[in-house]
């Protein structure tokens, strides 16, 4: 079932030239990276670790509203952990595997698991690769 945006809170707009080894910029001027394959030893990040940034803050948005409905207060020093692996396939593609390791300090067990579960639910990122991807949770 695809989600249908009912409002569009806002558009982030990134012109991307070269493709692994060139260069991706947004509109507003804010972002510019030098892009390069990963383990070439060049300068750059690599789609892999944009998506781990961009998926980790994300979730701890999501976290905190999860631990609003919750009643959980969210640690000031929670942190997400993304490792992005990009992979082949047995039919000659390529795929991704999401491990996300969400750092909770101070809060109990079952609360980190209420909220990862949560989160998980509510994050955009998430909702765009659940059924798509491995996705795998640790949760320290």
């Amino acid at each position: 079932m695809t989600a249908m945006l009912e409002k569009t809170l806002y558009t982030g707009k990134t012109r991307t030239t070269g493709g692994r080894d060139g260069q991706g910029t947004s509109s507003d001027g804010e972002l510019a990276v030098r892009l390069s394959p990963p383990g070439s030893g060049r300068p750059g990040s690599n789609p892999e670790q944009l998506l781990g940034v961009g998926w980790s803050a994300c979730f701890i948005g999501a976290m905190r509203r999860a631990g609003q409905q919750l009643a959980i207060d969210l640690p000031d020093d929670v942190a997400v952990a993304a490792e992005i692996a990009l992979g082949s396939t047995a039919d000659g593609g390529f795929a991704l595997a999401a491990k996300l390791t969400v750092e909770l300090p101070g809060l109990a067990g079952d609360d980190k698991a209420r909220l990862v579960e949560a989160a998980h639910q509510l994050c955009p990122y998430s909702k765009a690769t659940r059924g798509n991807i491995e996705v795998t949770f640790v949760i320290p």
